[in-house]
């Protein structure tokens, strides 16, 4: 009786820590989603606390909307974009609800509301700055009207929504006058008109997003006499050209991002005009656009504060690689993916100008060597992302210099390369990789993936995708030492059994997971995945025949975040 006494008169601790004590301690719980509800179930009291404490939600399904209201009282971020019916009434109830709190709204991926309900979410949420409605292609100009008295607005997002107009867009540059952000992306109704009043009115604009739009040079000079605007998108902007550049007068001071890939209709000449007295541009993408020769070179010579372009897509010339590695800037990020005429003498240039690369892409640049990649590793040397898929020439000993001499390596794309164990063996020094991609390297064995897990704890996406020459034992050594892995593909193998996705299952972080092809991959292997990651969101199971409706079962019971199961027919999972 004495014990239970003692028992009963025992204090809780948490008696003792203040509000801001015990939120500081939830915050640290954010990057498991489950651990927050764990903490709630244990009693009353955290319960309480943790209702209090949250202010960001995900629902998995229009469903819980309702019980959600009542139990979170504070939240300020909603996220819909798992809820593919959102309805008038349930955009009423939650403005209701949270009509002081509430601050950004993601309804993206979500159907089934009209201008009714989002006129009661814009006049009941004061305090509303974001509302992203990209993919909304049955919202009409009087959805734009509603958002529209939504008056604190600063960010909004409109992709796809390709009925509003002009009309609608005019309504928002009215009402919404403290925008920073708008993304009009494949709005595809929205003119040079809609663009003007926006820029007319909407003093504040800081990002502006007209991809795709069927505008001209007209709304240019309005754009370009905002003060504060930092990034432009006009990527696919086809009515722009050189002609309708060349007559701008005015110039962005403020511009640190443009962005004129797929502007096929845009050189040099118009570029120049374009960025005159940018000189603070940080970040220039002409992915698809104007080929790289010495003129687009010489435009760009004097941007001291440049320190990233992309180049995807484009045609190079070796005199303009020279031209841009006599700019005064010094390139942190190089992107030439898929670029035609890039040879290792322009590689070998422009990384011997630009010392402090970090991020470079010469994906299927089918023409560089093995010199390349010396001369890159030797240069480069804090490179923390390399992406070279589809390098044919390179041959295996190249990929020994990476690691020797590349061990910054966070991102590092080799796929569909002549990499070896031994090249695995020396990329295993990059102690801080976090993503490496191995797909159709068909040198490289269980042995090579033995020295990656031992020497990259840090690895959270693997793609192995008809790496041929792994099997079990393999990816038991990648389980075993990258504990967080987040995504695999180890698609299309065809010794992977059961026994890989055992050992999978010591990832509890696992995200998600491509197992397409595996002929030996079965229910047993798939429930023991089931039952540990629950944090699984896409699952790719095509073409696996021995996973039957066991499996499918132990999936639903126990993996919530499942939003995606790729099988013989591809199922998006409501809940």
């Amino acid at each position: 009786m004495k014990k239970l006494n003692n028992s009963s008169n025992m204090t809780n601790l948490f008696d003792f820590f203040t509000d801001e004590i015990i939120h500081t301690i939830l915050d640290h719980l954010n990057d498991d989603p489950f651990a927050k509800k764990s903490f709630s179930l244990v009693c009353k009291s955290f319960y309480f606390i943790e209702r209090l404490h949250r202010k960001s939600l995900k629902p998995l399904r229009s469903e819980l909307l309702c019980r959600i209201l009542h139990r979170y009282p504070s939240i300020s971020h909603l996220d819909l974009s798992l809820c593919p019916r959102v309805d008038d009434p349930s955009l009423t109830s939650l403005s209701v609800s949270w009509k002081s709190t509430l601050r950004s709204i993601n309804l993206s991926r979500s159907r089934d509301f009209t201008s009714i309900g989002l006129l009661r979410l814009a006049t009941n949420c004061s305090s509303l700055v974001e509302i992203d409605l990209s993919n909304g292609t049955e919202l009409t100009d009087s959805a734009a009207k509603a958002i529209a008295e939504a008056k604190n607005l600063e960010r909004l997002i409109l992709a796809r929504c390709k009925l509003i107009t002009d009309i609608g867009i005019g309504c928002v540059a009215v009402g919404c006058k403290k925008l920073r952000l708008l993304c009009l992306r494949w709005c595809l109704r929205v003119t040079d008109l809609g663009v003007g009043l926006i820029a007319m009115k909407c003093k504040d604009l800081r990002s502006l997003d007209l991809s795709c739009l069927p505008i001209t040079e007209k709304c240019l000079p309005h754009i370009l006499q905002l003060q504060h605007l930092e990034d432009l998108i006009l990527e696919g902007c086809l009515g722009i050209d050189d002609e309708g550049l060349v007559t701008l007068k005015h110039s962005c001071k403020s511009l640190k991002m443009l962005n004129l890939s797929k502007c096929q209709n845009v050189s040099h000449v118009g570029l120049s005009s374009l960025t005159n007295g940018a000189e603070h541009l940080k970040q220039l993408v002409l992915a698809y656009g104007p080929s790289v020769t010495t003129d687009l070179g010489k435009c760009l010579l004097n941007y001291s504060r440049l320190k990233s372009i992309s180049l995807d897509g484009c045609l190079v010339t070796c005199s303009g690689t020279k031209a841009i590695g006599s700019w005064c800037a010094s390139l942190r990020e190089l992107s030439l993916s898929k670029c035609l005429g890039v040879t290792d003498e322009c590689v070998s240039f422009l990384v011997q100008a630009h010392r402090e690369l970090q991020k470079l892409d010469i994906t299927c640049c089918r023409k560089i060597t093995s010199a390349s990649i010396d001369c890159i590793t030797k240069s480069c040397t804090f490179l923390t992302s390399l992406r070279m898929e589809s390098c044919s020439l390179v041959s295996e000993d190249a990929f020994l210099l990476i690691g020797q001499r590349c061990q910054f390596l966070e991102e590092l794309d080799v796929t569909d390369n002549e990499i070896n164990n031994e090249g695995l063996k020396s990329i295993s020094r990059c102690s801080k990789l976090c993503s490496l991609k191995l797909g159709i390297c068909l040198n490289i064995t269980d042995d090579g993936l033995t020295h990656i897990g031992s020497g990259c704890p840090k690895l959270k996406e693997l793609d192995l995708y008809r790496c041929l020459g792994i099997t079990d034992v393999g990816i038991a050594k990648i389980a075993c030492g990258c504990p967080t892995m987040e995504m695999i593909n180890i698609a299309y193998n065809d010794k992977i059994t059961d026994s890989s996705l055992i050992s999978l299952s010591q990832c509890l972080r696992l995200k998600t997971l491509e197992i397409r092809g595996c002929p030996s991959v079965s229910t047993v292997g798939l429930s023991a995945i089931a039952g540990s990651c629950r944090q699984l969101e896409v699952l790719d199971i095509k073409k696996c025949f021995n996973i039957n409706d066991n499996g499918m079962l132990a999936l639903g019971q126990s993996c919530q975040n499942l939003r995606q199961v790729i099988s013989l027919s591809t199922l998006r999972l409501d809940h």
